[in-house]
């Protein structure tokens, strides 16, 4: 079942026809509702072959979508958390652009390397220092052999 494209940001829409939408009876509350009216909406994403998507937002959706993703690299996104079918629907269609967007962030910047202050190397040394001072404290007083005379 074909639907309307998702906007996701200026640099990347989904079109209607990459979506798939299924109806299901939902579990749950809801009294005599959720036994008669398909209400949880499952949206299928095929994420690997999507042409909406550029090699590195498709890694990183991947890497997101972890047991929601099947073998052949389609994302499925179940909704029933509300008693409508049409607010789960806007539900999964949400969640989806949350994963996307979220997979869109560029890179963290790289790490710089840097070097400790001289102050705090000499703070370090110091406090090594008395360390090795206490220890050295806590022998038997008279640093005999510990055999009693």
């Amino acid at each position: 079942m074909a639907s309307d494209a998702l906007y996701i940001d200026d640099r990347i829409t989904i079109a209607g026809w990459e979506l798939t939408e299924q109806f299901v009876l939902a579990g749950g509350p809801g009294g005599q509702n959720v036994n008669k009216v398909s209400t949880a909406v499952q949206l299928f994403f095929n994420i690997a072959n999507s042409p909406s998507l550029n090699d590195r937002v498709k890694t990183n959706a991947i890497k997101l979508a972890g047991r929601r993703l099947s073998k052949e690299g389609v994302l499925m996104i179940e909704a029933s958390r509300f008693r409508s079918q049409d607010r789960n629907r806007e539900d999964a269609r949400d969640r989806l652009k949350e994963l996307i967007l979220e997979a869109a962030k560029p890179p963290p910047p790289p790490r710089k390397k840097t070097r400790p202050t001289k102050g705090s190397v000499e703070r370090r040394l110091k406090e090594k220092s008395g360390r090795s001072e206490v220890k050295k404290m806590r022998g038997r007083p008279g640093g005999g052999s510990g055999s009693g005379e």
